[in-house]
């Protein structure tokens, strides 16, 4: 890792659809280190050419390349694995993610705007780094908070919170998008209750609208350092978090 980035917290996003990827963006542009992964490698093609796009030749250590379109290897300051290039997606086909968002057959699919984010503040002399990854380990092994973006369902919930409990160290927090589900009743499922924490959004609502108000859901086992990063995470994307507690959660 290049020493630039030790002092750099890790943002792990799981799943590379148009949440994913407009989670990536916004945390790059924040200043994480953003690891994104999808076992889809068309996801994470559609991820790279959007993050691509929206950060613009400026970005780049090698304009040339930025311009040619050629692979995004070593192109960003700092460290980019893509896993996916040079595929043709002329062919590819019309898919409905379980985020909600429909993409169109034969044509690039519909990203968030660019104004998603809101105006977002890019750190001074930041080293913007945006990992690709296929698998979750590789994903988590250094993460320091980790937000899914897998269906709001509670058998898909509990599956990958018992993958990332698993592969991720002990002090990576877990943040999951969901409306629907108990989060007390999820992190009592993992070894790391007081590190789980509920984004209370749908997954459209989130990537399209502009940075705004976010509610955050805890438990009475939540830390006050799994609060802070939480906290300290969203305001660097914009928005203005507001904290509650579950008042049924596990004890």
């Amino acid at each position: 890792m290049p020493p630039e980035l030790e002092n750099r917290q890790t943002i792990a996003i799981i799943g590379a659809g148009p949440l994913g990827r407009w989670l990536a963006l916004a945390a790059a542009r924040a200043g994480y280190r953003v690891l994104l992964e999808d076992v889809m490698p068309t996801n994470l093609h559609h991820a790279q050419e959007y993050i691509r796009r929206q950060l613009g030749p400026r970005y780049f250590a090698d304009r040339s390349l930025a311009a040619s379109g050629a692979s995004l290897k070593g192109a960003f300051h700092g460290e980019v694995t893509a896993l996916t290039d040079e595929m043709d997606l002329k062919d590819t086909p019309a898919f409905i993610e379980d985020t909600g968002f429909l993409e169109g057959a034969n044509s690039s699919p519909a990203m968030p705007s660019a104004n998603a984010t809101g105006d977002l503040p890019v750190a001074e002399n930041s080293l913007r780094t945006v990992t690709f990854c296929s698998t979750i380990e590789d994903a988590v092994r250094q993460a320091d908070l980790v937000i899914d973006c897998v269906p709001d369902e509670l058998e898909s919930k509990l599956e990958i919170l018992w993958l990332l409990d698993r592969m991720a160290p002990p002090r990576t927090v877990l943040a999951t998008p969901t409306t629907r589900l108990s989060i007390g009743d999820l992190a009592a499922c993992t070894y790391r209750a007081d590190k789980c924490v509920a984004i209370v959004a749908e997954a459209r609502g989130l990537a399209e609208s502009p940075a705004s108000a976010i509610l955050l859901r805890t438990t009475p086992r939540t830390t006050p350092e799994t609060v802070a990063l939480v906290e300290s995470f969203w305001r660097r994307l914009g928005f203005t978090p507001t904290f509650e507690l579950e008042p049924t959660a596990v004890q």
